[in-house]
């Protein structure tokens, strides 16, 4: 495999800094999701932690560099998610958090920000702008701004989750990994890549978000001007570069799903595995959903990556998706 920027070591050692509840979480395969899927199914659930997402793993890994440094300010963009995560890692350490997030944000993500004790402004506008206006405080105030996915941390982070569904030898053939701006994609793909070559990793976006999956198929960066997914964590409009660069390294193939069959994916997790989950962590499930065929025989493992979520948009999702056979695209 070519090099990307991710070193497989750094990862081991992410595994040292990072608190140990969010480490190790539950895989498990999950017969009851099988009959209506038609493949062997294995979970990796990374909503049971204090956050509720994968994010804190990469958190974990800045704040705890940024302890042993003067400075101690740290700003984010987020959609909610990573700055949960670096609020919980940031008020562990002592560190002066500040988010940005679009002010059409989930609510229940940014009333958890404000709980944990980060500072947390607001913009007219979708994350692309809160990025900006994030950047833009950084460079006022002399404060470290954490990017999500170009900053190496949070992609290494995110790897450890490789690690664990990898060491010791992997039963599945496929991963199934949700692809917003990349950090989750690129770290557990380059540790699939590294150690389980023979593993097919796929990296699914909404087809209302399809920035990162058009430019890896087309091996450039692609922007768009608006998204319309209700998956609020992968809905980036301009890609990085960089991780678009890991990401044609360790990527197999890229899919877009509809808004149907993630829906169709949150209420099977519902029914089948008793998970509330946020519309990112069905993509995997919608994946297979709308290509029974090409998963037909195989032991799937996707990654349940957050539950943090509208409760009245929720539960209006899954009424609608009562019977999810009634909603294949």
């Amino acid at each position: 495999m070519q090099e990307t920027r991710l070193d497989t070591a750094r990862i081991r050692a992410a595994r040292r800094v990072i608190d140990p509840v969010f480490l190790d979480t539950p895989l498990y395969r999950c017969e009851a999701l099988e009959p209506g899927l038609g493949c062997t199914v294995s979970i990796k659930l990374e909503t049971a932690n204090p956050v509720r997402s994968f994010k804190a793993r990469g958190t974990e890994v800045v704040a705890s560099l940024l302890a042993d440094t003067a400075s101690r300010a740290v700003v984010c963009a987020s959609a909610g998610n990573l700055g949960q995560a670096l609020a919980w890692s940031g008020r562990g350490r002592g560190l002066d958090v500040t988010v940005v997030a679009s002010r059409f944000a989930t609510r229940a993500k940014l009333d958890r920000i404000r709980a944990l004790d980060a500072g947390l402004e607001l913009v007219d506008g979708d994350h692309e702008m809160a990025r900006e206006r994030a950047a833009a405080i950084a460079r006022y105030d002399g404060i470290r701004l954490v990017e999500d996915s170009l900053d190496i941390e949070t992609c290494e982070g995110a790897a450890t989750i490789g690690l664990e569904l990898v060491d010791p030898a992997p039963s599945f053939d496929t991963v199934l990994i949700a692809l917003g701006g990349g950090a989750l994609a690129t770290g557990v793909g380059h540790v699939v890549k590294a150690l389980a070559p023979e593993v097919e990793v796929i990296c699914v976006q909404p087809l209302g978000a399809p920035a990162m999956t058009h430019s890896w198929h087309r091996r450039r960066v692609v922007t768009t001007d608006s998204t319309n997914t209700i998956a609020d964590g992968v809905a980036g409009r301009h890609p990085i570069p960089a991780v678009l660069d890991d990401l044609l390294l360790i990527a197999d193939d890229a899919v877009l799903v509809q808004e149907t069959s993630i829906i169709a994916g949150m209420r099977m997790l519902l029914d089948h595995a008793g998970l509330v989950v946020e519309p990112s962590a069905a993509l995997g499930i919608a994946a297979i959903l709308e290509n029974r065929d090409r998963f037909a025989g195989r032991h799937v493992v996707t990654i349940v990556c957050g539950s943090n979520v509208d409760t009245d948009a929720y539960h209006q999702w899954v009424s609608v998706a009562r019977h999810p056979q009634n909603l294949m695209p």
